[in-house]
């Protein structure tokens, strides 16, 4: 009885929990408008094209589905849907097929169970995590097929601008640390004093207008089917915390095929007009310029202003706790800067992307931090395995401490 009451309790104050959760990420969505016009308008406009939209269900289509992926709310498994891809293909033919020609996105697969993943900071505070929304696995097979056909008319015409490196094929965080540095050290180099504004959206993907984002589209010239698909794909999506469901009236899934590319469509006029140097990594923007005179400083808050009037018009906004200012060259005159109505707080150095650069573009402190991590960890194996044999020591360390040196270094 007394075990019993126990169990009842846990489970009382998980639910509680996710309850908490769920609500803290419903309020993260912004009160768009309705999108009904905007479907409607997009439907009359669609002409279906031909694409190889059930190419992927051909014998060895599915094969690049990961087994070892998170089910979703249907209960399709990624191994089962992997393993049995040549019974379940005709089925899911059909079903895409459907889903092209209608421009609709099956209702079930529009659920996700969302995880929250830590971040940093107090772990009582729901702010603190990163929702990854789980989708269904043959929704995530369909996604893709969409993504092939929007991945191919974004490169091809050259939409996503050189200045995002987040979500790109051939960039990373590595890339867009030594495009921006290398511009920035040049400058210092020649003597000249440079700011560099580190800025940082607050919940960047699940504030993104689905209204504006379609629009976005738009002006890219994207076939109006593909357009209505993806119209249809963000209405009507729900989500949970093994709580409640609520609907999803902002922002593209994290978790899902699709979000990454239409983010990155989203926020990719943020540069337009930009005066001083812009990098942007997902989210994360860095902003720089030199300011040996008084009209470098005002030609760097103009830009700031800018993209605070940008994340308005676009019913974003930034988490300005985490923007900051970083002084750097002789003679710096240490300038201020605001972003709307708040001072931004100058640092010593500019944890970028994971590493310190400090005031003098010096990055030994990126390289102490990955060597601390990495001996923690080798710490822990020489501890906890009891074998020293090469055969057992070298596996462990390629894939627990190698990863700190190469990313970090």
């Amino acid at each position: 009885m007394f075990e019993g009451r126990c169990a009842s309790q846990v489970l009382q104050f998980a639910l509680r929990c996710a309850e908490y959760t769920g609500a803290h990420l419903k309020c993260l969505y912004t009160n768009a408008p309705s999108m009904r016009n905007k479907q409607e308008e997009l439907e009359a406009l669609a002409q279906s094209q031909s694409y190889d939209i059930i190419g992927i269900t051909k014998p060895g289509g599915m094969s690049p589905l990961d087994a070892h992926k998170s089910l979703g709310p249907d209960g399709a498994h990624p191994r089962v849907v992997k393993e049995l891809a040549d019974v379940i293909a005709g089925p899911l033919s059909v079903i895409f097929q459907w889903s092209w020609e209608s421009g609709e996105f099956p209702v079930d697969w529009k659920l996700a169970n969302v995880v929250p993943i830590f971040k940093k900071g107090k772990k009582e505070d729901p702010g603190n995590y990163r929702p990854v929304s789980l989708t269904s696995v043959p929704g995530k097979v369909m996604e893709k097929v969409i993504l092939g056909v929007i991945e191919n008319h974004l490169r091809d015409n050259a939409v996503v601008g050189h200045s995002q490196h987040g979500f790109t094929r051939g960039k990373s965080f590595l890339t867009s640390l030594i495009a921006f540095y290398d511009k920035v050290a040049h400058l210092v180099d020649q003597g000249k004093p440079v700011d560099v504004g580190s800025l940082d959206f607050s919940k960047a993907f699940d504030t993104v207008s689905h209204s504006i984002l379609l629009d976005k589209l738009s002006s890219t010239q994207l076939d109006k089917s593909i357009i209505h698909w993806v119209s249809n794909w963000l209405t009507g999506q729900a989500q949970r915390v093994t709580s409640g469901w609520w609907a999803v009236t902002s922002g593209v899934p994290q978790g899902s095929i699709l979000g990454p590319v239409l983010f990155n469509v989203s926020i990719n006029d943020l540069d337009t007009r930009a005066e001083c140097t812009l990098s942007k990594f997902a989210n994360s923007t860095k902003l720089g310029g030199t300011v040996d005179s008084l009209k470098g400083r005002e030609a760097l808050q103009r830009d700031l202003d800018r993209l605070e009037s940008w994340a308005i018009t676009n019913h974003m906004k930034f988490n300005k706790s985490k923007c900051q200012i970083l002084h750097l060259g002789q003679g710096n005159p240490g300038y201020t800067y605001k972003l709307g109505d708040e001072r931004l707080k100058s640092s010593p150095a500019d944890r970028d992307l994971g590493g310190w650069v400090d005031g003098k573009l010096n990055m030994s402190q990126r390289c102490a931090l990955a060597a601390k991590r990495a001996n923690c960890v080798l710490g822990c194996i020489e501890h906890s395995i009891a074998s020293q044999s090469r055969e057992v020591i070298v596996p462990l360390y390629t894939a627990l401490v190698w990863p700190h040196l190469k990313t970090r270094t």
